[in-house]
């Protein structure tokens, strides 16, 4: 079956407010993640994709925009099944204020509980997502044989839901998975079982050196992230 390349957005104007945009429209790439965009086409250089599927929010269009740019007539194709996470009434709130609501352990340590007021439950998150790359791996195989590559650029919690399934996982560990800004996770998919060829790679450990502010090291980040400073 396909190889999916699973590419998180790069990073946006809400990860650096530290706000979780959920599906707010006009949230934007920073000027960090333009970078991040614009070097997506040379990190997968000689890989040969068959297309480009795409969430229709803006940060990942315009994520994926450099690399369409690189290789004209590249197949793009949008998917509102690996939309961001529904959050609901959280949409457009901070992220700090948001830790304490009550729900947010639920979030945290029991996600396939956890419903958002408003919105949508993970549980329908990552069934939503899952169905989709089924789906997708099916047709880019039909028409482009059992070992054709194509890209999908997502969301943070749409990226580690997906790989929690491919491994296995049940949702409530999904959050031990993190996936930074335009980082590049990889999944073989097979007649029997799924293989994870990479996870989160950005190229770029500048997210493990000691931050001014320390995070609280037991919580995920709901929606992804910032990445590095």
């Amino acid at each position: 079956m396909a190889t999916l390349i699973l590419v998180r957005h790069g990073r946006s104007t809400a990860n650096t407010s530290g706000v979780l945009a959920g599906r707010t429209p006009g949230v934007a790439l920073d000027e960090r993640g333009a970078a991040q965009a614009a070097a997506l086409p040379g990190r997968l250089a000689g890989v040969p994709l068959a297309a480009v599927v795409t969430s229709p929010l803006q940060r990942c269009r315009e994520t994926v925009r450099p690399l369409l740019d690189a290789r004209p007539g590249l197949p793009l194709h949008v998917e509102d099944r690996i939309n961001e996470c529904d959050y609901g009434d959280w949409s457009g709130r901070k992220l700090a204020e948001l830790m304490d609501e009550p729900l947010m352990g639920v979030v945290q340590g029991h996600a396939s509980a956890a419903a958002f007021p408003g919105g949508e439950s993970m549980r329908a998150m990552q069934a939503r997502a899952v169905d989709a790359v089924r789906d997708w791996n099916a047709r880019i195989e039909a028409e482009h044989g059992e070992d054709a590559v194509y890209a999908m650029c997502s969301h943070g919690d749409i990226v580690k839901a997906i790989v929690a399934d491919a491994l296995g996982l049940h949702l409530d560990l999904f959050q031990r998975i993190q996936v930074d800004p335009c980082s590049v996770t990889v999944i073989r998919y097979t007649r029997l079982r799924p293989f994870l060829v990479r996870l989160g790679d950005t190229g770029d450990f500048a997210a493990l050196l000691p931050r001014e502010t320390p995070a609280d090291r037991g919580a995920a980040e709901v929606g992804g992230g910032a990445g590095a400073p």
